[in-house]
């Protein structure tokens, strides 16, 4: 056999190799287009949004749990930013996004109640009480009524009982609480001629006239604060964030 005829055959062996290495791969991606197509499926996970391979990494059966708070006594804002953010921040799966006026418009006009109820039970692509099982249906509707006034409606939040909170409502904890979560927005910088916190000139001037007084001027609203300082919860929960505040100036 000339050199040249092995080589020939060689070459033959080689070529037959890379045929077999680079072709399987093909014929299997070929195959696979074969029964994907026309089933709207992308095999790319390049196509695939974050949010989407997340959900699809999520067990089967995954409930959310809602953290902060004895159950039943969750504010709207605490079950939205444990629950409803995951959606309603970025809209997805058709949720409307949070301070949307225009996607919360039709929404709102269903009534309070109707919202509630869908929220409750779900709809679409959105689970029973957002997925968060433990969720009680007054925790549900603070949630429902927190985004849906964030967007212009004008709804209120299912009060606590003070039952739920333990007992009587502790100035010391409860309103600390009310304080870091609405009244620091302006008290704690002085806006719009909000006493600071712990001014004591700034608040001797307001208990001139007594403290009850300011308690109710509080909780009716007065200039340029909302009645409550746009604090949904019950009167007397409120009471204790302005209790709160008296004391730290005296």
């Amino acid at each position: 056999m000339s050199g040249s005829n092995v080589a020939g055959g060689a070459k033959k062996v080689v070529g037959m190799i890379l045929a077999a290495v680079v072709g399987f791969p093909l014929l299997i991606l070929f195959v696979a287009k074969l029964f994907t197509s026309g089933s709207g499926v992308d095999l790319s996970l390049s196509t695939m949004t974050k949010e989407a391979i997340s959900a699809r990494l999520q067990p089967v059966g995954a409930v959310k749990v809602v953290e902060g708070g004895a159950p039943g006594s969750r504010s709207g804002k605490a079950v939205y930013e444990s629950v409803c953010m995951s959606c309603h921040d970025a809209g997805l799966a058709g949720a409307p996004k949070f301070k949307d006026v225009q996607g919360w418009a039709a929404r709102i006009a269903q009534g309070f109640e109707t919202l509630s109820k869908h929220a409750i039970e779900g709809l679409n692509g959105m689970p029973p009480r957002g997925g968060a099982a433990d969720l009680t249906d007054d925790e549900v509707k603070r949630a429902v009524a927190y985004m849906a006034n964030a967007a212009g409606a004008s709804f209120t939040e299912p009060a606590v009982a003070a039952a739920a909170a333990g007992g009587a409502v502790d100035p010391a904890t409860k309103g600390k609480e009310i304080y870091d979560t609405v009244c620091m927005a302006c008290h704690a910088a002085g806006i719009s001629g909000a006493p600071k916190l712990g001014d004591k000139a700034a608040w001797s001037e307001r208990l001139k006239k007594g403290e009850d007084n300011v308690i109710a001027t509080a909780i009716k609203g007065i200039n340029a604060m909302p009645p409550k300082g746009g604090y949904q919860g019950s009167d007397e929960e409120f009471k204790a964030a302005v209790l709160y505040m008296l004391n730290s100036a005296k």
